[in-house]
């Protein structure tokens, strides 16, 4: 079994289950007496590990979602300052979607965040449904194990919150499956939820870390998704939390179980399950486990030729050249992320295209106007959907978290040497990879400000220095694409203030997203988020 088929795996036994039940009655027999069974009794399949881990997949499986169709990823990127999504030859207005998660003009009819929601609680809906199977006895579990599995979903269920604190704030907060409808708490209260829950079961999870927690929440995901809440405490309740979210990365260090990756590439390849990196993976399979299509937004048509691919990609997401004109040359990371200038045929050798750092208007872009990601291998004969594992909790980001608390409590040159630790598998020079601590409190690299169509600042808006501003570059540099660049604008007041492309700041109320239309009429617990209609 390849380990990125694991959680597929369980969730295709759990229709297993079902189909032994419906054999009991509708097995035949030589025997044509009728004999009538009234119900199927819970004792009456005794199920193994795999089986059980097969119910607790229901709640990991549409964690998928995120590199699909208009997902996490989108409304993660499309808002910041990276991607941009242009009007081209071949189409991608889409109604002015791309273009109003640009301009920050959403509304709660807007698909991205809307898919989000549902997406959530889906999985908190799934996992709320196998606590109680669990606590209800309706599972004949060994003893002692109804612990560790109810601990794990609470956990899992915690990841789900964490997104939807991040996204849209004061949501629901739905810990039973039943059909009560459900009262919305502020975004504070569902702060408080994450870190108690996850504060009290973290101490029960599963210390492994091999094949069979792979893809799992462990104890060191948990700690990881804890560390993430409490970097950004002070956005979602008012209160910086530097000393908690330093104490649970250190916790993670001193396990001693993961370590930087020697190839930045190598933690985004096809084959990527056995990274030292990955805390926590999402697994993904082209044909098992799909729903990763993200690639097929960002390349062009013609780069069915560059990778030989199957599917013909779409050509709609390139990168804000802006991003790109912050990179140091030397920075391996650029073109690890990007793919840049001639596009090369591996059929013949030929020049497919040439991609520009150029983007003149959101409303009109050719081709081959901005650069593409490739940060995820396209592997030969790619079709439509990936195989790549998604790094949702790598230890990079441990130490990049750890740096930022003491960035921020002023211990800037303990941070500078974290820093300058994870850049330089990414230089070949190793003293261009150090930075001092001066320099990470030091303003942005990125030159922000509206662009005209010559590419040339027509607009420069808000040019307050940007206080850890090159600490924010560097998080751009090493986590570009990977659906967390709104979360760190957000953190470092940028998001909300700054100016860049054809974006000017709409107002602090963009710092969530609206409650979708749908979930209003349908719970009429809900009032929307402040500043919209």
């Amino acid at each position: 079994m390849k380990i990125k088929k694991y959680i597929y795996k369980f969730t295709k036994a759990s229709l297993v289950i079902m189909a032994m039940s419906a054999l009991l009655v509708t097995s035949s027999c030589t025997d044509l007496e009728e004999e009538v069974f009234e119900e199927i009794t819970e004792v009456s399949f005794v199920p193994v590990e795999e089986d059980i881990v097969a119910l607790m997949a229901s709640g990991y499986v549409p964690l998928r979602y995120i590199m699909g169709w208009q997902g996490l990823f989108d409304i993660q990127e499309e808002p910041g300052d990276m991607f941009i999504t242009p009007t081209r030859p071949n189409g991608w207005d889409d109604g002015g979607t791309y273009k109003r998660m640009h301009f920050h003009t959403w509304n709660n009819l807007q698909w991205q965040p809307r898919n989000t929601w549902a997406n959530c609680y889906n999985g908190i809906n799934n996992i709320n449904r196998v606590i109680l199977q669990v606590e209800s006895g309706g599972l004949p579990l060994e003893e002692g194990q109804d612990v560790a599995i109810i601990a794990e979903m609470r956990a899992l269920r915690a990841l789900w919150y964490s997104i939807l604190v991040d996204t849209h704030g004061n949501v629901p907060l739905i810990t039973k499956f039943s059909d009560e409808i459900p009262e919305q708490k502020t975004r504070s209260e569902i702060y408080d939820f994450i870190v108690s829950e996850l504060t009290e079961v973290i101490p029960q999870l599963t210390e492994t870390v091999d094949q069979s927690t792979y893809g799992r929440v462990t104890k060191w995901g948990a700690l990881q998704i804890l560390a993430r809440v409490y970097l950004n405490a002070e956005v979602y309740t008012g209160t910086a939390q530097w000393t908690k979210c330093l104490d649970a990365c250190n916790q993670i260090i001193a396990s001693g179980k993961f370590s930087l990756d020697p190839v930045y590439r190598d933690i985004f390849k096809t084959e990527n399950s056995g990274s030292p990196e990955i805390v926590f993976a999402v697994p993904y399979d082209k044909i098992y486990g799909k729903y990763w299509n993200a690639h097929m937004k960002m390349l062009l048509p013609g780069h069915r030729d560059v990778f030989n691919m199957v599917a013909q990609p779409w050509g709609g997401s390139s990168c804000n050249p802006q991003l790109i004109n912050s990179y140091d040359p030397d920075d391996k990371r650029l073109a690890d992320t990007w793919l840049m200038g001639d596009q090369i045929s591996k059929k013949d050798g030929s020049v497919v295209m040439t991609l520009v750092n150029k983007m003149p208007s959101i409303y009109d872009c050719e081709f081959e106007e901005g650069f593409r990601c490739q940060k995820y291998e396209i592997e030969d004969g790619a079709q439509s959907t990936l195989s790549n594992d998604l790094p949702y909790c790598r230890y990079t980001d441990v130490l990049m978290m750890k740096a930022e608390c003491l960035l921020r409590t002023g211990k800037s040159g303990q941070a500078a040497e974290i820093v300058s630790d994870v850049r330089e598998r990414s230089f070949d020079d190793p003293a261009k990879a150090v930075v001092t601590g001066e320099e990470l409190e030091g303003n942005t690299t990125v030159e922000y400000g509206t662009l005209n169509e010559d590419g040339e600042i027509d607009n420069p808006g808000d040019q307050t220095p940007v206080l850890y501003g090159r600490f924010l570059d560097e998080l751009a540099w090493e986590f570009a694409a990977e659906f967390r660049r709104r979360t760190d604008m957000i953190r470092f007041g940028v998001y909300q203030t700054k100016s860049w492309y054809n974006h000017t700041p709409q107002g602090d109320h963009t710092l969530l997203f609206p409650i979708g239309l749908e979930e209003l009429n349908t719970n009429p617990n809900l009032k929307q988020n402040p500043g919209y209609n």
